[in-house]
């Protein structure tokens, strides 16, 4: 018979589990059954995969007999002797309670208490203490304890439950209050299977804001243990394995319960850290109620003393300088709730993320709500907009101090992860002021249990029509409030409006700013000079800032036009002040003009960046170029391919028809070879595709508008009509015969020096009699000046090169538009005896004499 002292670490059923000590790392496991006694088995979990086997429940009375060992004997010291060992390795034998064999004897204990039977079968009459269990048991039963008491002990079986129905909602309902309950099973050091108590819930709870080493497990079914994670498991398991404690719940994501493990001699999250068998981690350190500080502190403290899991462990930040680990800097811009970028006193820009915390994001079923809807961050995913705009008004523009914490290397892209390049992450203070987790514990914002907020925020940049309507409110406005949330280019910007609760893009009025490089369907357009300067310019001054706005107009592509104030300064002339733009001709009917005169001239002079290369020309040879100037027509010969009821047209040059019939002849013969699959093309706005047309051909188009796939409308951007098909006659247009290779032929124009009646069978008259006069024949065109939507021009037939508008109105179809240019007025005298001469004629739309006599400008004439 062998004796040994051992402290018991482990119990179930009657003894199940002894540790032995070793001079290094975890210590073994030893199984002991007691001798000549049984207890009540346990209740048992379905083996997962095999819906026909149920879970096996409580025996009476076992629950008892465990906690009553439980209560008895974890944490303290024994004594056990082996009395038999089976061909199994199975040891039965005695415990008792102390340092030696006088200590309480644990299975007589335990029959004493009504709680285990003897087993009778192997009682030998000799042995005094088989002896002494048949007198103790005869004793409960006489006095009726355990389960010898009447009732058969029904009302000890537990209903365990295994499963929680809707995780989140059961931890949301216990608002964070401890709640008592005993560690069942230690997994790793870091994550443990805990029975919530009085209802008996078994669940598994993740310790919030660590991790442990872990058991990795092999492709044959056996586990192998990271560095160290053996030893975090015992770290644990000696510490909580079926110890009474109070457990927090703190959060469920993806269906992982978070919590906190209180205990009355520590909390083991702190204690792991400090003894360095965990590490931080940022994602579910955010729910962590009892002050993510003292974690980052424990870490800190393991990582200067090298111990275990930090043994090679080298500070991310050992190799900077300390200029570069500590510094100040303005805050330009901030990117989202956790990362901002900087300006440093050298000037270079750096962005900065914020250790240990993360901006909002998506919960996994939220994402794909609305597939159809455009997903935008800023204003769909809960809080972003709020936490971003806490930061944008306590810090742009703002001088803070930076101290770097660590950096984070970059990552390549995972099976559900994107790729993140590598991060400076920093503790940022202003005024020596730094909250980390206050909104926490009080329950604010993204924590709190109020009711999400939601954005509607329009998106009317490049709608024509939506900023249409928004156009007579803003400019009735006058000054309206706006912060600056992109910005294009030094005269480009997206503005957000808090009142009108829209974006919109804005052009600033009255300059003329350099052009950056941008993507057109000819190609790249390369950026002029200064035009990064000046967007840079724009960028420092307004970039997130609270701004004023004057709206004055909108252009065809739907950008408002007007101008941007910042803490009184106008950016129209401060840019023009700088040298970074010049001023635009528009400029004439605004107040300003003097001021962006005067700014302009102080640069000419000073000849500063954009006018270093300036010469100023005499003023004789201007006044002399003035006078002479007359208009010079270029015609060129054009063929007219589409006419629309507003008597806008569409033509292509004469010069570029021969390419555009090759590449035509090309893209056919390519798709005869190798048809498209019918229905596998899906049509988006904007996008450049093939069509058939009625003829049974195809041709190159870009598709306006989707409303279903039955329903798409397309514009031939070779021939200017426009059709309404279903997707299965659309195919993606291969790169070989896109705009890159041959830019659309079909231009779009209108005609010069006249005005379309509004009566709507005036205007199919003149509609009707161009298209029977010019369609899909070769004329000579003139563009004589721009428009708002396209340039005006005059056409002349082929043939007899007679001026088409002014046959219009000789014969008494359209009116005349009068134009103010000097060099324009021979011609427009012209078209104007030419109407007189219609009018005393009455021909046509003067049969009843002048209807402009009142001169009603409310009915669309003017002369």
């Amino acid at each position: 018979m062998t004796q040994t002292k051992q402290p018991v670490v482990f119990v179930v059923s009657v003894l199940h589990l002894l540790r032995l000590s070793r001079s290094c790392g975890p210590p073994p496991e030893r199984q002991i059954n007691l001798s000549n006694i049984r207890a009540g088995a346990l209740a048992r979990r379905a083996a997962q995969g095999q819906p026909d086997v149920k879970d096996t429940p409580d025996e009476p009375w076992a629950f008892q007999a465990r906690e009553f060992l439980r209560k008895k004997l974890i944490g303290k010291e024994v004594c056990f002797n082996v009395e038999i060992k089976t061909a199994l390795g199975r040891e039965y034998g005695m415990v008792y309670l102390g340092k030696d064999t006088t200590g309480e004897n644990i299975a007589e204990s335990l029959v004493n208490e009504g709680l285990a039977t003897v087993r009778r079968e192997g009682i030998r009459g000799n042995n005094p203490e088989q002896a002494r269990l048949c007198e103790l048991e005869d004793q409960a039963k006489a006095s009726k304890k355990g389960m010898w008491s009447e009732g058969g002990g029904t009302h000890t079986i537990r209903d365990l439950k295994y499963t929680i129905e809707n995780p989140r909602n059961f931890v949301d309902s216990l608002h964070q209050k401890p709640i008592n309950a005993i560690i069942e099973h230690v997994r790793d050091g870091s994550v443990v299977r805990a029975l919530l108590l009085p209802d008996y819930y078994l669940v598994t709870v993740m310790l919030s804001g660590i991790k442990c080493p872990t058991f990795k497990r092999e492709a044959d079914g056996t586990e192998s243990p990271e560095p160290f994670a053996a030893e975090a498991k015992f770290f644990t398991e000696s510490r909580l394995l079926q110890r009474d404690v109070q457990i927090i719940l703190e959060s469920c994501p993806n269906q992982i319960i978070l919590g906190t493990i209180l205990h009355p001699n520590g909390n083991i999250t702190e204690l792991l850290l400090k003894e360095g068998f965990a590490r931080c981690v940022d994602w579910s350190m955010a729910v962590y109620t009892q002050g993510a500080e003292k974690l980052r502190a424990a870490e800190r403290s393991a990582k200067e003393r090298k111990i275990r899991i930090w043994k090679d462990y080298v500070a991310p930040t050992a190799n900077l300088d300390q200029k570069d680990r500590q510094f100040v800097a303005k805050v330009m811009q901030v990117v989202n709730a956790d990362a901002m970028v900087v300006k440093l006193n050298s000037g270079e820009y750096k962005t900065i993320h914020l250790s240990s915390i993360r901006p909002p994001k998506n919960e996994g079923e939220e994402k794909n709500k609305d597939k159809d809807k455009r997903f935008r961050p800023l204003y769909d995913i809960p809080y972003m907009f709020e936490a971003r705009e806490f930061l944008r008004k306590k810090l742009i523009g703002k001088k803070v101090n930076v101290t770097v914490d660590y950096i984070r290397a970059a990552t390549g892209p995972g099976e559900s992860t994107p790729a993140f390049s590598e991060r400076t992450c920093a503790t940022v203070t202003i005024g020596g002021i730094y909250k980390c987790s206050s909104a926490i514990k009080n329950g604010k914002g993204l924590h709190s249990k109020k009711e999400v907020p939601i954005h509607r925020v329009a998106d009317i940049s490049g709608e024509t029509q939506k900023a249409k309507q928004f156009l007579p409110f803003l400019q009735r406005a006058g000054r309206s409030e706006a912060v600056v949330e992109h910005v294009f280019s030094g005269s480009r910007l997206k503005l957000y409006m808090p009142k009108e609760t829209c974006l919109i893009t804005f052009l600033l009025a009255g300059i003329e700013c350099p052009r950056s490089a941008r993507n057109m369907p000819g190609g790249m357009q390369v950026a002029e000079p200064f035009s990064d300067q000046a967007m840079l310019f724009t960028k420092e001054l307004v970039l997130q800032r609270e701004v004023e706005v004057e709206v004055e107009s909108m252009d065809k592509a739907g950008n408002f036009i007007g101008w941007l104030h910042i803490e009184g300064v106008n950016l129209s002339v401060a840019l023009v002040e700088n040298a970074l733009s010049k001023v635009h001709f528009t400029a004439e009917r605004s107040p300003y003009y003097k001021t962006l005169v005067s700014a302009e001239e102080q640069c000419r002079q000073r000849k500063e960046k954009i006018w270093a290369n300036y010469e100023e020309k005499p003023v004789e040879e201007v006044v002399h170029l003035s006078e002479e100037k007359e208009r010079v027509p270029n015609y060129r010969p054009v063929f007219v391919t589409e006419i629309s009821d507003n008597l806008h047209f569409y033509a292509q040059d004469v010069e570029t028809g021969a390419q555009l019939e090759t590449l035509m002849e090309t893209m056919r013969a390519e798709i005869a070879a190798h048809p498209p699959v019918e229905g596998s093309y899906s049509a988006r706005r904007g996008d450049y595709c093939l069509a058939k047309f009625a003829d049974g051909e195809w041709y190159r188009a870009r598709v306006e508008k989707v409303e279903s796939p039955a329903k798409v409308h397309v514009f031939y951007i070779d021939y200017g009509n426009r059709e309404v098909v279903p997707s299965t006659r659309l195919a993606a247009m291969p790169p070989a015969f896109g705009t890159r290779t041959l830019p659309a032929q079909a231009t779009e124009y209108t005609f010069a020096f006249i005005q379309v009646p509004l009566d709507e069978d005036a205007r199919a008259d003149v509609v009707d009699c161009i298209v029977r006069d010019i369609q899909n024949t070769q004329c000579m065109m003139n563009i004589e000046y721009s428009g708002a939507s396209c340039p005006h021009v005059s056409i002349q037939f082929g043939d007899t090169k007679e001026d088409v508008g002014l046959g219009l109105v000789k014969e008494g179809l359209v009116m005349v538009d009068v134009r103010k240019e000097k060099h324009l007025q021979k011609i427009v005298t012209e078209y104007l005896n030419s109407q007189e001469s219609a009018k005393s004629a009455r021909l046509n739309i003067w049969r009843y004499g002048d209807f402009r006599a009142d001169d009603a400008d409310e009915f669309g004439y003017r002369r």
